[in-house]
């Protein structure tokens, strides 16, 4: 029973290191995480052999005056000859000999399997040390480089870095962390093109490498954009206590969950719960879907959805189709409710969903915007007009689908993003193919992911050379390009319109203020193109007092439906001022005819 007990406690220990080294991401502990998979293997291996060992050389000593502790220490001695090829199997089988048959065998077969694991680790060890070695000195010969450094080498993060390296005239130098080696073949193309842009290789989780020995005044610019939300969360909140303080510093996590907003805006708050006006590192999070959804209305929204509508005479109508409520769909549709805000046209939205709850689920995230009292009530003038359908439970692949939208009014814009490539560039054809046997061509666009695809997909046609005339969207080369992620001439418009009231600190702070200003901006350049007048003059005081009105009344009812997109409700006078942020409610969510003067000339746009 001596034996065994021991031979046991070994294995279930090499066990739980292979089983902590699969789940430690899963598992979220702090101290594992920082940990190499190879040096946690390492310990797990190390620590069974001295387990294995123990009972061979007591037996080996059972005569002599070692004691147990002795005993122990040769255990550990022996366990390093076995790293460094030095250890000597044939003592081994030698005192293991006299044991009953199946126990010698389970021991010998053991012994053979740690005497062939040592060896391989140790030159793991030792490549994995090199490998990294060679990483921290190209990192150090950039120290008067700009840093981009991303959390994880991924499609996401590697066209990002891409399009960052594309400016060779720049002192850059790109790294990734959280970096192995596997022999997949995909990851051996994110490898060799991670190479091919000079790009530095970490093997250590992003907050385990120390990335502060930089120039002080080159930038660090930090991307968290891992798969793993939870990890995401944990490293942006490490990296921010580290490099709160340092200037030039910007950390970027790509997210969508409304929790990270929350924990990240608190890391701009002391103990005491007052503002840190020390910290200088800019915090922005990204979320992927909503910046798709607003960058395609800033630059073709006028050209895809207003100049598609239909005259009807007195108004031209905007007939807008979303098939799929998945993020992308309910960004869009919610975009939609406030950018088709315009003097002259009148918006409807129909949204498309399998899920049999989608139009309960989307009226929770927007009670307001989808109450009847707004939704669908075109008749006063100051407020947002606009009617929003959500069909649940329809799949798009039945007739049930192809019924349903063609009994619709003409559709003059349709968003197609189902979550899939095929399955939204089967679904932009089906609907082209559906509205051209009445003679029907609206616009439509759809999210394709995969840029390979994307870009084939360009121009294509039927074998009669007729052009399905699709637009794909969304693609990672275009979606993670520094223009887009960085650069943004919407952000640098967003962020003008901000300072008028606001100061900069508090632009990326706040996520409400980033989005807010980010819908103002986009629809004041809307209602340029729209040709309202005296939209194109900067200075309210210089527009006359008939145009001034106008532009208030409908920049209010553009106010009021993104609000209402956001989930905020009327607030009445809850709150001394009638707004309480915490519970989503503004007093200001009222027809335009019922705001004090004082808020009216807020609505100069």
């Amino acid at each position: 029973m001596f034996w065994e007990i021991f031979l046991v406690s070994s294995v279930l220990c090499l066990s739980a290191s292979l089983f902590l080294t699969l789940f430690k991401k899963k598992l979220n502990i702090g101290f594992l995480l920082k940990l190499d998979n190879v040096n946690i293997l390492i310990c797990g291996v190390a620590l069974a052999s001295v387990i294995a060992f123990i009972p061979v050389y007591y037996n080996a000593f059972v005569t002599t005056d070692c004691n147990f502790f002795e005993t122990l220490f040769i255990s550990v001695h022996n366990t390093i000859r076995l790293f460094v090829v030095d250890g000597d199997y044939d003592f081994i089988i030698g005192n293991i000999k006299d044991l009953s048959y199946y126990t010698f065998k389970a021991y010998s077969v053991y012994f053979a399997i740690l005497y062939v694991l040592a060896p391989v680790f140790t030159f793991s060890f030792a490549l994995s040390f090199f490998k990294n070695l060679s990483a921290y000195r190209k990192y150090f010969t950039h120290f008067y480089s700009d840093a981009y450094i991303f959390s994880e080498l991924n499609e996401r993060s590697l066209a990002l870095a891409e399009s960052l390296m594309m400016k060779k005239d720049s002192k850059r130098i790109i790294a990734f962390t959280d970096v192995f080696d596997h022999n997949e073949e995909k990851t051996y193309e994110m490898l060799e093109r991670a190479k091919n842009i000079g790009a530095v290789l970490f093997k250590k989780d992003i907050i385990s490498v120390d990335f502060s020995r930089h120039h002080k005044k080159s930038k660090l610019t930090f991307f968290i954009i891992g798969e793993d939300h939870n990890e995401n969360l944990s490293q942006s909140l490490s990296i921010i206590e580290k490099f709160k303080y340092r200037s030039n510093t910007n950390l970027n996590l790509f997210t969508y969950r409304v929790e990270d907003e929350l924990l990240l805006a608190g890391c701009y708050e002391t103990k005491d719960g007052e503002s840190d006006q020390n910290i200088k590192i800019k915090i922005r999070n990204i979320n992927d879907a909503q910046s798709l959804v607003l960058r395609t209305l800033f630059d073709n929204g006028y050209e895809n959805v207003f100049k598609s509508a239909i005259d009807n005479g007195e108004n031209k109508k905007i007939n807008a189709v979303v098939v799929g409520m998945g993020r992308h769909g309910i960004e869009m549709t919610k975009a939609l409710s406030w950018f088709c805000q315009m003097d002259g046209y009148v918006a409807e939205i129909n949204a498309f969903d399998l899920n049999n709850d989608a139009e309960d689920v989307f009226c929770s995230m927007c009670p307001e915007l989808m109450a009847p009292g707004f939704n669908g009530n075109f008749s006063d003038p100051g407020e947002a007009q606009y009617k929003i359908s959500v069909h649940s439970g329809i799949n798009v692949e039945t007739k049930t689908f192809d019924d349903k939208i063609i009994s619709l009014d003409t559709p003059t814009y349709i968003f197609v993003c189902l979550g899939d490539d095929a399955i939204n560039i089967a679904t932009a054809i089906k609907l082209r193919t559906l509205f051209a046997r009445y003679r029907k061509f609206p616009v439509i666009q759809a999210v394709v992911y995969n840029s390979d695809k994307r870009n084939a997909l360009v121009g294509v046609k039927n074998f009669k050379k007729q052009k399905y005339d699709i637009d794909f969207i969304g693609d990672l080369k275009e979606s993670y390009s520094e223009e887009v992620v960085l650069n943004s001439d919407i952000i640098q418009l967003a962020l003008q319109r901000h300072l008028r009231w606001g100061d900069e600190e508090d632009f990326w702070r706040y996520s409400y203020n980033y989005k807010s200003s980010v819908a103002s901006a986009i629809h004041r350049k809307l209602k340029i193109q729209c040709k309202i007048p005296g939209a194109d003059i900067p200075d309210p005081a210089k527009r006359s007092d008939e145009d001034r009105h106008a532009l208030r009344v409908l920049e209010h009812r553009r106010w009021n439906a993104y609000m209402r997109s956001e989930g905020y409700v009327f607030g009445g006078t809850i709150e001394p001022a009638g707004r309480f942020d915490l519970a989503k409610q503004h007093n200001c969510l009222v027809t335009f005819d019922d705001l004090p003067e004082s808020e009216k000339i807020k609505d100069d746009d």
